[in-house]
């Protein structure tokens, strides 16, 4: 796991009020389901990005097919994509940068790009890699942890 200081992982989730989730599932069972709901729990805008997917909704959320087709602003792009296919995703982030007021590229953990990282950073963008916001925003003090379910699908306590 790349080591980042705290400092800016804290920096990166409080400046990015609005987020593109790229490679976004509908299935519930999937992480990127499962953290797009955290983080809109959060109050955070999340734009779903799955070109398989366009034009319906994950959680009340019109799903895009690219980064080119989500409104701005967008501050961070979320990459639920393998390490191979992050590099595209880069590269379509850094192509809309400017219209979006990008400033920060997040890739999920397990995901490690170091070409892409590499390319958005040259770019002034910054980069975390191979972490979870749904993990890092309680470990940092920044929202509560997930309240764990019980079998009938309620919250304990």
């Amino acid at each position: 796991m790349p080591d980042y200081d705290d400092s800016l992982i804290r920096d990166v989730l409080q400046s990015a009020p609005h987020i593109a989730l790229v490679g976004a599932s509908a299935n519930p069972e999937r992480d990127s389901f499962k953290v797009m709901a955290y983080l809109l729990k959060q109050d955070y805008q999340v734009h779903p990005v799955n070109p398989g997917l366009a034009g319906q909704t994950i959680l009340g959320q019109p799903v895009y097919a690219a980064l080119g087709e989500v409104p701005g602003p967008v501050e961070m792009v979320d990459i639920f994509r393998n390490a191979e296919a992050a590099g595209g995703v880069v590269d379509e982030a850094l192509a809309q940068r400017e219209r979006l007021g990008l400033h920060a590229i997040w890739m999920q953990e397990g995901v490690i790009n170091e070409t892409a990282a590499a390319r958005a950073e040259a770019a002034g963008l910054r980069v975390i890699m191979d972490r979870c916001p749904k993990v890092e925003l309680p470990r940092l003090g920044l929202a509560p942890e997930e309240e764990p379910q019980t079998e009938d699908g309620q919250g304990e306590g």
